[in-house]
């Protein structure tokens, strides 16, 4: 389960952009290093076919960095920032792919759905602050005050701050009109 938490922006975004200097670090030493092994062990001196040795080297060097970030970076305090945003995303992809089904389920008056819909909106209003990115944003405030409203007439909590699987899966029971 996911739960939305108050990050500061400029914090965020201080900090993701140091992860994302580390790993692009790591993963420029690897590649090189295991392009430069791959055309030692592999290739020829003054040899046409070291390109490919070289390519294989640098794809190493990619899947070995992904293996490093998941494996033993992923869990450790300092790339908190970046897991939370990726897990952020993550979960607001899993409600972007029903979202024909959660509009249905919003528009029948669905509580769940309703839900649902209020967490998307606080999801994606927290992300594009994240990504400093208000223009998108202001484009969808009709939308998210107009949800809330509803939610509001119908005294349901506005604070939906969790993303609970099971309305994912209750709204996939909708028809879209």
């Amino acid at each position: 389960m996911f739960e939305i938490t108050p990050i500061k922006p400029e914090h965020y975004r201080q900090q993701t952009r140091r992860i994302t200097a580390v790993v692009a670090a790591i993963f420029v030493v690897l590649a090189m290093l295991l392009a430069t092994l791959c055309v030692q062990l592999f290739g020829e001196a003054g040899g046409d076919d070291n390109f490919r040795w070289n390519l294989l080297g640098v794809a190493l060097g990619f899947v070995l960095t992904v293996v490093l970030v998941r494996q033993q970076f992923w869990h450790r305090p300092w790339m908190a920032p970046a897991v939370y945003g990726w897990r952020l995303k993550r979960s607001l992809m899993r409600v972007t792919n029903v979202m024909h089904h959660v509009k249905a389920g919003v528009a029948q008056g669905d509580e769940s759905a309703m839900k649902l819909l209020r967490f998307y909106h606080l999801g994606v209003t927290q992300m594009h602050q994240l990504d400093g990115n208000s223009s998108e944003l202001s484009q969808m405030v009709g939308e998210i005050n107009a949800h809330c409203e509803a939610m509001q007439q119908r005294e349901l909590d506005v604070e939906q701050t969790r993303l609970d699987p099971a309305w994912v899966e209750q709204v996939k029971t909708f028809k879209a009109a």
